[in-house]
């Protein structure tokens, strides 16, 4: 078996850079857009569900290798908060930051909206690979 070292203080600053914002509620931080992000072939990709968002509203960027996503829905119809039997629908601002898992090339990011789907294709950095996992045996004495 292998002794790995743990750093809490990693763990606690990837905690705040990443998953922050998704553990709070909705009322505090605004709608938090889910995401994915896989590799295809030399890009990486992310897709995130952004129904009834208009393309126009929403910001992508990068900023310090993490993807940036922010932009606003807005309720389209007029309707007394006293008539609902039910309000589960968040207008609002929306933010979501991603860290990207291997440097990518943003000057020729594109980005797709389909059927409420962003998605958002990366072509990778040239020359730099992903890391892989090497196993190393271990010898008993």
């Amino acid at each position: 078996m292998a002794i790995i070292r743990w750093d809490p203080f990693e763990e606690i600053d990837k905690f705040f850079r990443e998953d922050f914002l998704s553990f709070l509620p909705r009322r505090i931080v605004g709608l938090v857009p889910s995401v994915d992000v896989y590799e295809k072939d030399n890009d990486v990709v992310v897709e995130s569900p952004l129904a009834g968002v208009d393309p126009k509203d929403v910001d992508i960027s990068i900023e310090d290798d993490f993807l940036v996503i922010k932009g606003e829905t807005k309720k389209k119809t007029e309707v007394d908060e006293k008539d609902y039997y039910r309000k589960e629908v968040h207008y609002g601002s929306f933010y979501r930051k991603v860290a990207l898992p291997v440097p990518v090339v943003g000057e020729k990011a594109k980005a797709v909206s389909e059927n409420g789907v962003l998605k958002i294709t990366f072509p990778k950095v040239p020359g730099v690979e992903k890391e892989k996992a090497i196993k190393i045996a271990v010898e008993e004495k």
